[in-house]
């Protein structure tokens, strides 16, 4: 498992990530893949880096790619006064505790600025630092029900449908948080001043739902489920079951992309859709299963090849396993393979100062010794350390 040399935009940043789960360590992946030097500290097993079966190959948690892990005790005073010593030198902090958590471990923002003022302090939660729910235990699906985003996903007639934990812990959590550290980073090399940023996934979930709070305004949006433009209510917006039982994407929202579908499916010339209006909401069920009928006979294969370099907006629907397999993603190295593994690329894409995978991920407390020594630990040090049970 050789490292690489760090490159991307971020190049130069020192980052320290007090290990959570979820959305804190994907925004540490994304801050790693762009470059910057991130340091993972995690609980350990006593005697993790000299298990030879963890040490000699990578760590099946991708999130945890492109940085070292450390071992450590954080409830060992002799720990926090080296997370501390590192925070002097760090430009920013993450941390993905319940509040008031790292305040007393002796690790809060106060603390942080007592010994580096610049330094920008990520606090990633799901219900964020104040508030009724703030101590409450919760997950993705918590977050954005409250949040407003769970509501509308589901088709007419059925219960909303959790959208894996896409929604609060990626991209109102992890992305959110990302792009907070990225916009504080950049004002604190003005002020010289760093911040607290407050990531809530129940704030990022609302974040999301801005457009479809727009639509609602407008009178664009009801409360049905699955009965508007982008909820599987519009027949030219749906997924449609293959003849070989796998699936077809429709997107045709346009009406000149909607014309390609039509003249894709064979049903440019049909009665039942010659002249009539595209968004007359009265006539989607019945175009729904006549698009469902049509779809229902050719395989999936067969409908990529008749819509391929169309602007019908249709495409096969991909399993994760299989996504690296298609030509675009082929060729423009969406996936890539680390260490016998394929994953998603790092993104998004720089053109002078591209991000890259610089380790595969570690077992706990497989890199102790090397990840301190490259922030200026010396391994005397680190070796006491973890006599005390401070290091792993």
């Amino acid at each position: 498992m050789a490292q690489t040399t760090r490159t991307g935009p971020l190049h130069g940043i020192k980052i320290i990530e007090l290990a959570g789960i979820g959305p804190s360590p994907y925004t540490s992946m994304m801050l790693a893949d762009a470059g910057a030097q991130v340091i993972r500290l995690e609980r350990a097993a006593p005697g993790a880096p000299e298990r030879a079966a963890e040490a000699t190959r990578s760590h099946w948690d991708l999130l945890n790619r492109s940085r070292p892990s450390v071992g450590i005790d954080l409830k060992h005073p002799e720990a926090v006064e080296l997370v501390l010593s590192l925070v002097e030198q760090a430009d920013g902090l993450i941390e993905g505790f319940r509040p008031g958590v790292a305040e007393r471990l002796g690790l809060g923002p106060d603390d942080c600025w007592a010994r580096n003022r610049r330094l920008v302090y990520g606090r990633m939660t799901g219900w964020g630092q104040e508030g009724p729910m703030a101590q409450m235990a919760g997950h993705d699906i918590n977050y954005i029900a409250v949040g407003g985003a769970l509501w509308s996903l589901g088709r007419k007639g059925s219960p909303p449908v959790p959208p894996l934990n896409l929604v609060g812990d990626f991209g109102g959590g992890g992305l959110l948080l990302a792009f907070g550290m990225v916009s504080a980073l950049l004002e604190a090399s003005r002020s010289g001043e760093g911040q607290v940023i407050d990531a809530a996934m129940v704030d990022g979930a609302a974040s999301l739902m801005t457009m479809i709070h727009s639509f609602h305004e407008f009178g664009m949006w009801n409360d049905e489920r699955g009965s508007n433009l982008l909820d599987t209510g519009a027949p030219f917006y749906e997924v449609y079951e293959t003849a070989d039982g796998k699936y077809f994407a429709l997107g045709g929202l346009e009406s000149k992309f909607y014309a390609e579908l039509l003249e894709g499916l064979g049903l440019a010339d049909d009665p039942a859709f010659v002249a009539r209006e595209q968004n007359d909401k009265s006539l989607w069920p019945g175009m729904k299963e006549r698009f469902a009928a049509v779809i229902a006979t050719k395989t999936r294969d067969e409908w990529t090849a008749i819509f391929d370099g169309t602007d019908a907006c249709a495409v096969p629907v991909l399993s994760p396993w299989e996504a690296h397999l298609h030509p675009h993603n082929k060729e423009r190295a969406t996936f890539v393979e680390v260490d016998g593994r394929v994953q998603p690329a790092p993104a998004p894409r720089f053109s002078r100062t591209p991000s890259s995978i610089s380790k595969p991920p570690s077992h706990p407390g497989a890199d102790t010794v090397s990840g301190l020594v490259e922030w200026g630990i010396d391994e005397g040090t680190v070796a006491k350390l973890r006599e005390t049970g401070a290091l792993s």
